[in-house]
């Protein structure tokens, strides 16, 4: 029986994911380099997929073609903590608020993986290492039906946090990666400001090689800033609130390659959502900064891009909404059949996806 015999799309998009198709480490720990991921193109004009390897991404850009890429690092955003009925506990660290507190997810650790631990209180305070602690104060609610899990707290370290972090935290990381990983496998190479809870995974396959070949063929490179949250929504929440930056440079060269009718795709879904943030209908952007809610999804379409470079993602996702607004849902039937039967690993260190809504040659 192939995996195709197995996948039953419907509303919302959904499909059996074998769990052997999970990357369970990085590509690193498969004898592979970085850029050695596979490579999935897909273009929706005309449901065309093609099957290569992530270092032949210059090969399906053009000159003129420009990338937008989220420049944030990733923190070790996890701590020990514990119950006060003893129960060992793992704090998430997701999103820093104006007001210098924190959105906080606990979970309650089984094993080698966590799940959400409910059984919290306002006000509790809990311990972390060398002798910090914080205090939950409420749960951060939003107008959605979703449960809420996320708590705004209050810290209290006998150091600066980014410091702290840095020698008492861990990178976070879900059952599906079964062994500890430094952070350095959590960063991509173009890094400027850490800040995210979790990898914005769809740039780790980048090497400085790489992009300096993108680069020489007349690829444009156009960074932002958004700090991922947590991605733990097991039950498919809307995404949380995240903080974001876009420089005026990438306004102006954004708009310039509109004005051109060059390609501008953006390199993972935070990209996209950061600059989506600031794109009005006509596909023109704005430069600022603020903490977006925004969720894309096929009602809301997508203004600003042509293509977008992301991974796999879970079965009823949300990020497959904002697939489904770029290129449509039969496109993404077609994609992602295609991709269980070719067998391409999902997750932060697993495969790649191009998708573009058209295929341009001119500017070769």
């Amino acid at each position: 029986m192939s995996i195709l015999d197995n996948v039953a799309f419907h509303e919302p998009l959904n499909f059996v994911l074998p769990p052997e198709l999970e990357a369970h480490e990085p590509p690193e720990a498969r004898g592979l380099q970085r850029d050695q991921v596979r490579l999935m193109v897909s273009y929706s004009d005309t449901d065309r997929i093609l099957h290569t390897q992530f270092r032949a991404l210059p090969e399906y850009l053009h000159a003129g073609d420009m990338l937008v890429i989220n420049t944030s690092g990733t923190l070790n955003a996890a701590l020990n903590a514990r119950h006060p009925d003893n129960t060992p506990l793992e704090v998430h660290f997701s999103t820093h608020l104006p007001d210098g507190r924190w959105l906080v997810e606990v979970r309650s650790i089984s094993g080698k993986t966590t799940k959400p631990f409910p059984l919290l209180n306002p006000g509790e305070t809990l311990p972390l290492p060398e002798g910090g602690s914080l205090t939950l104060e409420f749960l951060h609610r939003r107008d959605t039906d979703a449960p809420a899990r996320l708590w705004v707290a209050s810290l209290h370290l006998p150091s600066p946090l980014h410091p702290y972090l840095a020698q008492y935290g861990f990178p976070i990381r879900y059952g599906y990666v079964q062994e500890e990983w430094p952070l350095s496998y959590y960063q991509t190479v173009y890094t400027t400001e850490s800040g995210s809870a979790e990898m914005p995974s769809a740039g780790r396959a980048f090497t400085p090689e790489l992009i300096t070949r993108l680069v020489a063929n007349g690829v444009q490179i156009a960074p932002l800033l958004l700090h991922t949250g947590v991605a733990s929504l097991e039950n498919h929440e809307p995404p949380y609130e995240e903080y974001y930056r876009i420089p005026l440079e990438t306004m102006r060269l954004v708009n310039h390659a509109h004005v051109e009718g060059r390609r501008v795709i953006g390199v993972g879904t935070t990209a996209v959502r950061a600059l989506e943030t600031v794109a009005k209908l006509d596909g023109t952007v704005s430069a600022g900064e603020g903490w977006t809610d925004l969720v894309i999804t096929p009602e809301r379409g997508i203004r600003a891009f042509d293509g977008l470079l992301t991974g796999l993602h879970e079965p009823r996702a949300s990020h497959l909404a904002m697939l489904e607004a770029l290129v449509g849902r039969e496109h993404l039937n077609l994609c992602y059949a295609d991709a269980l039967q070719e067998r391409y690993l999902w997750h932060e260190f697993g495969d790649l996806h191009l998708i573009l809504k058209r295929d341009v040659t001119a500017f070769r």
